[in-house]
């Protein structure tokens, strides 16, 4: 290629940055031992924060995050480098990721608070949290210490997210609290409802990611259905490998990633509703869109059709991410993108 590409054109061009946010935890919210606190007070209004990472600020990264700062000619004083570098250069930082709809610029801004806490209103997390002052800070010639900074719109996550994160090194995950795995059965596949069960999940607050089509082998089902073969005496009058591989192996599922705040596996299942679709509540996936029943199912010697399962726990949405998209494919959790529930290649 013999000339630049466009800005922007590199990073991220799969990603929809209306709906992601870089968090910065700064020097100061690292060393008061604040950091928790911040991206709980960020969490809390459900927008679900995401690849926690620790860092120690290189000058690049504090060049380009404040490139805007720098280059600003109204900007004083003229020593302003000096500043950024004493306040971040070698030091440490904590990143993360923000996920939300199409405001979570403004959410996030308006979340956090005026740029010097002194002059934040009450209920913002640099006036709740911070101890600094614009004043303080150009008696003493330094900068502000305010404790976070997010990304101030799409353009500026995408510079973000290459700058903290990387271009090619994903983010790190610690656990699957915050992700479940979605598994559209054959029957919401059959019927056509793909699309309205991922929607509804993604309208509830979860970010949907990684939707795959799926042709099922049979070790993956066993695997999935681990309890159903070994409780197998609760259903005397059923084959329940047989059940299972009739109605799984060699038919299509479609799996998707689901990522959310705290009590995500809890919400989802109450959003699937009971297992029995007869049962379950209006407004519930399987209460809404379910036709099958357990009668029908036990007189005809089949399991129950409910189009959906979600993880039930952490160490299920471990075993789930394992079965359904493989091992040694954790680049795909992070970082966690925005919603895409268009289909993407396995």
């Amino acid at each position: 290629m013999s000339r630049k590409p466009p800005s922007g054109a590199v990073v991220g061009e799969d990603i929809d940055f209306t709906r992601l946010a870089v968090i910065l935890c700064k020097p100061d919210a690292v060393e008061r031992d604040l950091v928790d606190a911040v991206l709980e007070r960020i969490a809390a209004t459900g927008i679900s924060v995401s690849a926690r990472t620790d860092a120690v600020a290189e000058p690049w990264q504090v060049h380009v995050a404040y490139r805007n700062m720098l280059t600003d000619p109204g900007r004083s004083p003229a020593n302003r480098p000096s500043y950024l570098e004493a306040t971040f250069v070698g030091r440490p930082v904590v990143v993360a990721l923000a996920h939300g709809g199409p405001d979570i610029h403004a959410r996030l801004r308006r979340l956090i608070g005026h740029t010097d806490p002194a002059q934040a209103v009450e209920g913002t997390i640099r006036r709740d949290l911070g101890a600094d002052s614009f004043e303080a800070a150009a008696a003493e010639r330094r900068m502000v210490r305010n404790l976070v900074h997010t990304s101030d719109d799409p353009d500026a996550a995408r510079r973000d997210l290459a700058t903290w994160f990387g271009t090619g090194r994903p983010a790190p995950i610690s656990d699957f609290e915050n992700i479940s795995v979605v598994l559209c059965k054959p029957d919401a596949v059959e019927r056509g409802l793909v699309d309205d069960v991922l929607e509804r999940i993604a309208a509830a607050g979860a970010v949907v990611t990684n939707r795959q089509q799926v042709t099922v082998q049979r070790w993956q089902i066993n695997v999935h259905y681990w309890d159903l073969l070994v409780d197998a005496d609760w259903f005397p009058d059923r084959d329940i490998p047989a059940c299972l591989e009739a109605e799984y192996a060699g038919r299509q599922v479609v799996v998707a990633l689901a990522h959310g705040a705290a009590g995500l596996h809890s919400r989802l299942r109450d959003l699937l509703g009971h297992f029995d679709p007869p049962h379950a509540a209006p407004g519930t996936i399987r209460g809404d869109l379910g036709t099958d029943s357990l009668p029908a199912a036990a007189a005809q010697k089949r399991l129950v059709r409910n189009l959906v399962h979600t993880s039930d726990d952490p160490h299920a949405a471990r075993r789930d991410f394992g079965t359904w998209y493989g091992a040694r494919r954790s680049g795909l959790l992070a970082p966690l993108l925005p919603a895409r529930i268009a289909p993407t290649d396995a």
